[in-house]
């Protein structure tokens, strides 16, 4: 660092991304600073990853205990079960408290300096913080923006914080409605219903679109609809706009045709969580003192390296990562972005490979996947001269799984006919969210099914699933 900056690198944002940013940098000798507004850790600690798993598992606990048919088959009989819903919201609120400690000491630990208050662009290479002792200028050598996001809610629906509420409040639980509305299902709708008919909710999911859970590849969607849906007090929704949300006891909810947009049912219920997705926080970063606009929908336009650009061309020293840039809206890719670029600085450039990197949603059972659906990788194979295959293995002849006594699942890996490429895995069964791992690694290696055929997993494991996916895929390329 040369005498006239403060750092050599400034990141805006303590988010999952700007964090492990940090780390890199100061493992690669940079003199970095970190600057928050609110709380140490954005949203996937306080507001996100971190508190949902921690009503997820309390809640799944108690499903697991509840469900006598399943405890009976393995000779298990327990009598009345019952929980106290405050002790689960503080098991989620110390979880926070406890990793947002976490994650602060480890900054200060290497010497990172944290910066309370609002930080903002103030031109190449300036940060203008404005904090509770007043205003200052940085210097840097280099700055990153992980501002991060925050819930989208739709036109028409209006948030009280109490009877209709983002996901923000919801993973405060601060009370059990009997009978919730959730609109949308993703990954933060198909949680909540897990977590609230676990708890005695009746659930009405709502999505837009002509079918649930439109992200996944339909193999999953239709297996998560036996499994996660049709068994528990959910009813559903579907092709359906939520024009207008009125909170207030009830909640009025007026749905209509996605298509014709015409009013066809009018909803009376205790609550409703508005889980439509999240949009960049990206207003007020001062941008526009170098020039930069970001798209429609709020995005602020980088690179492949992630630099900030302005009509295509990189501004200097200037870097986004995570939900700002809209690549990949996920904590883990973040902190890949945050590390990719801090490795661009160092002479050493690097890219994410975002086709590796794997998603996953924790209800019971979990779902995940990595790289494409398998219409996507279709219409690659259309456009680039390629023919697709797939296969699909069952939890149900898996040893582990029968022990366990869950057997609902499937693995589907999806490769090309030619060189054996895999192009996607998507599992949902127990443990997905882990096994999915060994299916993205190789995917960031290139390993083939061919590869992945030969590979040896200890038995009994459900990571055997994947096992006997790979092998049928190697034989079905001999066929």
């Amino acid at each position: 660092m040369t005498a006239k900056f403060d750092y050599d690198l400034v990141i805006i944002g303590a988010g999952v991304g700007g964090h492990g940013a940090a780390l890199h940098a100061v493992d690669c000798g940079l003199k970095t600073a970190i600057i928050e507004t609110a709380e140490m850790g954005g949203t996937c600690v306080n507001r996100g990853c971190i508190p949902s798993k921690a009503l997820l598992a309390a809640s799944g606990r108690v499903r697991d205990l509840r469900n006598t048919h399943h405890l009976q088959a393995m000779g298990i009989q327990l009598q009345q079960v019952s929980f106290d819903r405050g002790a689960i919201a503080n098991h989620a609120k110390d979880l926070v408290s406890k990793i947002q400690g976490d994650l602060t000491n480890s900054l200060r630990r290497l010497n990172v300096d944290i910066i309370r208050g609002w930080g903002k662009v103030a031109g190449l290479q300036r940060v203008e913080v404005i904090g509770p002792e007043g205003e200052q200028t940085l210097r840097a050598k280099d700055i990153i923006i992980a501002s991060g996001s925050v819930p989208w809610v739709p036109s028409g629906i209006e948030v009280d914080g109490k009877t209709v509420f983002t996901s923000d409040e919801a993973i405060r639980l601060d009370w059990l409605p009997q009978w919730i509305a959730i609109i949308g299902s993703g990954y933060i709708g198909l949680e909540f219903a897990d977590v609230y008919t676990a708890l005695g909710s009746e659930v009405t999911m709502i999505e837009a679109l002509d079918r649930l859970m439109p992200t996944f590849d339909p193999d999953i969607a239709k297996i998560a609809q036996r499994v996660l849906i049709d068994p528990r007090d959910i009813e559903t929704k579907v092709g359906k706009l939520a024009m207008k949300v009125t909170p207030g006891s009830p909640v009025v909810i007026e749905l209509a045709d996605a298509q014709t947009q015409k009013i066809e049912e009018i909803l009376e219920v205790d609550a409703c969580l508005v889980a439509t997705g999240r949009i960049p926080a990206t207003k007020n970063l001062g941008l526009e003192t170098v020039g930069v606009e970001t798209d429609r929908r709020g995005f602020i336009p980088v690179d492949d390296y992630l630099a900030v650009t302005h009509k295509g061309e990189p501004i200097p020293h200037l870097w986004a990562i995570g939900d700002a840039t809209g690549k990949m809206m996920l904590a883990h890719a973040a902190s890949a972005q945050g590390i990719a670029v801090v490795e661009t600085l160092c002479d050493r450039p690097r890219q994410v490979n975002y086709h590796s990197i794997p998603a996953a949603a924790f209800t019971h059972p979990e779902v995940s996947f990595v790289g494409l659906t398998e219409s996507q990788a279709q219409d690659l194979g259309k456009a680039e001269g390629f023919k697709v295959k797939s296969v699909r293995t069952y939890f149900k002849g898996n040893s582990k799984a029968l022990a366990e006594g869950e057997t609902d699942g499937i693995a589907k890996v999806i490769f090309r006919e030619d060189t054996g490429g895999v192009l996607g895995v998507h599992i949902i069964g127990i443990h997905a969210a882990d096994l999915i791992h060994e299916a993205s690694n190789a995917m960031a290696k290139g390993a083939t099914v061919h590869d992945l055929a030969f590979l040896v997993h200890a038995h009994p494991t459900v990571s055997e699933v994947l096992d006997e996916a790979y092998k049928r895929a190697a034989t079905a390329l001999k066929v």
